[in-house]
């Protein structure tokens, strides 16, 4: 005989003999056997749930209790595959084995990863398996090692047989499991098994929270678990309950665009008041306008506190539809009423206005959506928007701001103005006017785009003969604004800095500004005058004057070349505002 076998017959012997000694069953690989796939030869019988073949094999001497890679016996195999059966034969040869002692250890033998025979069954939702294995003790409430059990299991695959079995036979239903301390409550919410939903909810904790204080009503409004979550709140589960961030069930929903499970929520006592964030007040109304659920915003409209719209230390939902580029949300908040200059929020989030917030984030051109229905709203324009308007040779966002305010003569743009209440939005403040004109002055280099426009949406050239604009505009420029005002009757300081261009060669005037003002150019002057240039240049009032028709383009300036832009002057250093 060779030693080898000699050895194997001796350790095989000695550990029998151990085993049985101390009452428990060998736990140990049988080297007699060849694994052709891992598992012994009663195992993988088991396994395809052929009865007579593992009642043979168990006859012919055949071990029940050889573990695989795994950790796997027979007994493993059987459950998981749902053979009542294989399971009693196995459990039968292995109590014939041993002590019952040896036996009840064997039915809960764990593999690698922590399952027993009795977890195995109940996830695979063998009814009759489970049944059978909590008769011979097994332990109904033994954890995996990912601290999983047989109720979670059975909770995870929707088998409500298996459950209702498992809690009459006394499984605990409100032990936390899983790396994120989830109940089974919130795993069934979760999965969307209403029926078990409804037999857990009288026998668990509706209040039971995971490590991020989320509850099981919770995770049904964020996941859009309509049933559940009305299953839960029947049973008596807190509408506003909060979780470690201060977010509610319907603050969740209403991110995640669950339109009925926000209106079940607000129809059952929700309150979308509730500040839902450490760092600002957030309300579930900001969540709707920043991810565009309309139907949902529209809700919330109505029964949110109008205070998130203009209160100090809030910010108004307006910014959140912004940010997200939710065009559809700044609309709708616009048309119920926000305000589209909301409330400065510089000391929050950084941020002055939603519009300016708008223009940060349309670096790209065309300018986005937001941007066109807030200045249409009437935004306020600051010294830092009408920057990103003509600080560039690209005109598209002057155009959209002059289609939609109105540039008046600054002597009617006082606290006292006649101008009827709900025309003023469309105006330009007398404080837009003055930062226009700060930045106009401060962007003299660009003067070739932005000029013509201002012009001829009626702003009043004088405002510009400035010593700055005369000493740095180019030649066009200057032509082109020279021939808006009576050029002769210039004050003496402004036409030295324009003798002192000429003789410098950086001014090449035209020939006519040397000659006394001619009397056609007077008098279309005088009709700017007496009309205003916001009427003469952006309506019809020229047409309706008792002249010829030919006059109307010039008393217009139409006829005046517009200056082109030098792409290759380079700018000037930027100028302090």
């Amino acid at each position: 005989m060779l030693w080898c076998d000699v050895i194997k017959r001796r350790l095989k012997r000695c550990q029998t003999g151990l085993c049985h000694h101390f009452g428990v069953l060998p736990q140990v690989m049988d080297f007699t056997e060849c694994y052709g796939d891992t598992v012994s030869s009663v195992a993988a019988a088991a396994r395809s749930g052929s009865t007579k073949l593992v009642r043979r094999l168990i006859k012919r001497g055949f071990r029940v209790d050889c573990r695989d890679n795994r950790g796997w016996t027979a007994l493993h195999e059987a459950a998981a595959a749902g053979s009542k059966e294989c399971v009693r034969e196995i459990l039968s040869a292995a109590g014939a084995a041993g002590s019952s002692r040896g036996c009840r250890a064997y039915v809960n033998s764990l593999t690698h990863e922590g399952e027993s025979a009795c977890y195995l069954a109940a996830k695979g939702g063998h009814l009759a398996v489970v049944r059978f294995l909590l008769k011979a003790h097994a332990n109904i409430n033994q954890l995996t090692n990912d601290l999983s059990c047989p109720l979670y299991g059975a909770v995870d695959g929707g088998y409500k047989e298996v459950v209702e079995l498992l809690i009459s036979k006394g499984a605990e239903v409100n032990r936390m499991h899983t790396a994120s301390c989830w109940t089974c409550l919130h795993q069934a919410v979760y999965k969307g098994h209403s029926e078990i939903v409804r037999i857990l909810a009288s026998v668990c904790n509706l209040e039971a929270v995971d490590d991020h204080k989320i509850s099981p009503l919770f995770v049904a409004a964020q996941y859009g678990q309509q049933e559940c979550l009305e299953i839960l709140v029947k049973a008596g589960a807190s509408v506003n309950t909060q979780a470690a961030d201060l977010a509610t069930p319907l603050l969740i929903a209403s991110q995640e665009g669950h339109q009925a499970c926000v209106d079940f929520l607000l129809d059952h006592g929700a309150d979308p008041n509730i500040a839902c964030s450490l760092d600002w007040p957030q309300l579930p109304i900001h969540a709707a306008a920043e991810f565009g659920h309309i139907g949902i915003l529209r809700r919330l409209i109505a029964v949110t506190d109008c205070l998130c719209d203009h209160g100090d230390s809030m910010v108004s939902p307006l910014y959140m539809a912004v940010n997200r580029h939710q065009s559809k949300s700044v609309e709708m908040l616009l048309r119920e009423g926000y305000s589209p200059d909301a409330q400065d929020c510089t000391s929050t989030l950084g941020l002055r206005s939603p519009l300016s917030f708008a223009l940060y984030h349309s670096s790209k051109k065309p300018y986005s959506e937001s941007v066109r229905l807030l200045v249409a709203a009437g935004a306020s324009l600051s010294e830092e928007d009408w920057i990103y308007a003509l600080a560039t040779d690209q005109t598209d966002l002057l155009q959209l701001i002059l289609k939609h305010r109105w540039i008046s003569q600054p002597e009617t743009l006082t606290t006292d103005s006649s101008i009827p209440h709900h025309q003023l939005k469309t105006i330009l403040k007398l404080q837009e006017l003055r930062e226009l004109l700060c930045v106009a002055q401060n962007q003299v280099h660009f003067a070739a785009c932005w000029l013509p426009l201002l012009l001829k949406a009626g702003l009043e050239p004088t405002s510009l003969l400035q010593p700055r604009m005369l000493e740095q505009a180019d030649s066009e420029v200057l032509n082109y604004l020279l021939e808006f005002v009576n050029w002769s009757t210039l004050p003496a300081p402004l036409k030295h800095i324009l003798d002192r261009r000429r003789a410098e060669k950086t001014w090449q005037p035209y020939p006519q500004f040397d000659s006394m003002t001619s009397l056609s150019h007077i008098c279309r002057l005088q009709v700017r005058l007496m009309l205003g240039p916001d009427l003469l240049m952006r309506t019809d009032a020229v047409q309706q004057l008792p002249v010829p028709s030919t006059l109307y383009g010039f008393l217009q300036f139409t006829d005046i070349r517009e200056p082109s832009y030098k792409h290759s002057l380079p700018p000037p250093p930027p100028q302090p505002l």
